[in-house]
């Protein structure tokens, strides 16, 4: 007999902990493991399994670093072709693999019957994207949509069919068990009956609505409230709203992802607003008071003489009502002084007036003067 390299089988290293021997052959079972039908594979199962068993125990793995393989070929070094209930294996839990108890389906170690018929398996999640406006975002609002689901067949009640009896197959197990002969025994692999897929009952009559899927297609009004403050890319989940589990398994969810338009006038940043405020050359310098539309209403703001251009202003409390974080954002405006393009005969004489204004007490300007 070819001899094994446990550490090679497992993929870890010869100094590999007790920890990282578990943690590979957890993966590694949970990949080859005959109840997967994806990846599972009996003879690399039965493998892993063996290595498994000898590495996880302090004393075989140093009588397998000195002997190899050999010390536990034909009973040898008290491996016994696992006959002692898997050696090694009584710390590991193995249903954290989820996929079945391994002594359910490895060498007829069986623990007790399994419960019949299929696992509870829940319901796919379903993402809805909603839009709003600018104003039903900031201040929230109720909304309608449809939305497509699998629901339950309200004509077989999820059944699949009529008169159900118990399968032919598996007796109602909704499990078959398929006998191995191995050179390490006889090998017992469970899994799904392929008749009635686990359910342990087949139908005189399959149902006409559903077709057997035991779910249909149906489209759903759903209304949502939707909370003051949510912004563009926000998500709600609406839990237990979405597709029908299987075998009594728990509803899905809804995710709604919001879409929010974009103001003419305002520019949000999170919870703040900001408002662009143009302002002539005399109002900038003379200082001025104007009326401002804010989300909440009109509101008077005065500017002060001298305002430059690209100020920012706050007006405390004028943003928006976050419900998320339960915080007041704050409303913030941008001036933007307007230079005139065309002047009249009037206009342009005050200009040249105004031009004999000077700026040599002006800090900026006697730092440039220098330089002159």
């Amino acid at each position: 007999m070819a001899k094994k390299d446990f550490y090679e089988v497992l993929g870890v290293s010869k100094n590999a902990t007790e920890a990282e021997i578990k943690s590979a052959f957890r993966k590694k079972a949970k990949e080859y493991h005959p109840d997967n039908k994806e990846t599972g594979n009996a003879e690399k199962f039965k493998e892993i399994s063996e290595a498994y068993g000898v590495l996880s125990d302090a004393n075989k793995r140093k009588q397998y670093d000195q002997f190899g393989s050999a010390a536990f070929e034909n009973g040898a070094g008290g491996f016994g072709g696992f006959n002692d209930g898997f050696g090694g294996f009584s710390g590991f839990d193995f249903e954290d693999l989820d996929l079945g108890s391994i002594f359910e389906t490895f060498m007829g170690g069986s623990r007790g019957s399994r419960t019949s018929g299929p696992r509870p398996s829940r319901g796919a999640d379903t993402l809805v994207n909603l839009n709003l406006s600018f104003e039903e975002a900031v201040f929230g609002c109720e909304k309608t949509f449809e939305v497509k689901l699998d629901l339950i067949c309200p004509e077989c009640n999820g059944k699949g069919g009529r008169n159900p009896k118990k399968c032919s197959k598996c007796g109602g197990r909704g499990r078959v068990v398929k006998e191995q002969r191995s050179i390490l025994g006889i090998i017992q692999t469970e899994s799904v009956c392929p008749d009635c897929h686990g359910s342990g009952e087949e139908f005189e009559s399959i149902c006409s609505k559903c077709h057997g899927n035991q779910t249909i297609k149906t489209n759903k009004s759903i209304t949502l409230k939707v909370p003051s403050g949510v912004d563009n890319g926000d998500q709600m989940r609406m839990s237990g709203k979405g597709n029908a589990g299987a075998n009594g398994g728990a509803n899905g969810d809804i995710y709604i992802e919001f879409s929010v338009k974009e103001h003419p006038l305002y520019k949000r940043d999170g919870k703040d607003i900001y408002l662009i405020v143009p302002l002539t050359i005399t109002e900038a310098v003379l200082g001025c008071k104007k009326d401002i539309p804010t989300i909440y209403g009109k509101e008077n703001v005065s500017f002060a003489a001298g305002t430059q251009n690209n100020e920012k202003i706050k007006l405390k409390g004028k943003g928006i009502d976050d419900k998320k974080t339960g915080k007041l954002g704050d409303m913030y405006l941008i001036t933007n002084v307007i230079i005139p393009t065309k002047l009249d005969r009037t206009q342009k004489s005050l200009f040249n007036d105004l031009n004999e204004t000077t700026l040599d007490n002006d800090e900026a300007f006697k730092k440039i003067k220098k330089y002159l």
